[in-house]
């Protein structure tokens, strides 16, 4: 099965702002800017998170993108659209302490993301395009590995994340 992961568009929020599942617009220009850059073949199935940022590249896209809740980014809970310099230290230190388990800001842990990433991915058959999140195609990559659930999430959290906005990456 060959899956290709593109990144949203980058999108409109101020830099160092922990942003998660909020439901964002893509920035000026960066739908465009993706979509002339993207060279995808034709005729595959494109699934797609429902947030905004996922949702209207997909749109242009496909006629008829699928989309899925389990794409989402990961939900922050209260560190949401806060700068990451106001969120407390000893917050981000617990989270540090614990990253496969840790539900950031009361939200959701990359464990709990990992079992609703490989959930979705158990339900695919055949090649496909899936427009996500950096969070999302970490975990996509390490369960088209073979990985489970729980190494998904110990692999994600120990990887520092370099995914350009509106980049791909094909498994």
């Amino acid at each position: 099965m060959k899956l290709i992961l593109v990144r949203h568009p980058q999108p409109q929020v101020a830099p160092g702002v922990c942003y998660g599942s909020t439901d964002l617009a893509i920035a000026p220009g960066q739908l465009e800017q993706t979509l002339a850059a993207l060279q995808l073949p034709p005729h595959l199935p494109i699934y797609s998170s429902p947030l905004r940022r996922c949702a209207e590249l997909a749109a242009r896209l496909s006629d008829t993108p699928i989309y899925d809740a389990r794409l989402a980014e990961m939900h922050f809970g209260a560190w949401e659209m806060q700068p990451w310099d106001a969120i407390p230290r000893a917050a981000i230190d617990a989270w540090a302490a614990d990253m496969v388990d840790y539900r950031p800001g009361g939200g959701e842990s990359v464990l709990q993301m990992a079992e609703r990433i490989a959930a979705f991915y158990q339900q695919l058959h055949g090649d496909a395009v899936i427009i996500c999140h950096a969070g999302a195609m970490r975990l996509l990559a390490a369960r088209h590995a073979g990985l489970s659930p729980a190494e998904m999430a110990l692999q994600a959290a120990q990887t520092a994340h370099q995914i350009p906005y509106g980049s791909t990456l094909t498994l």
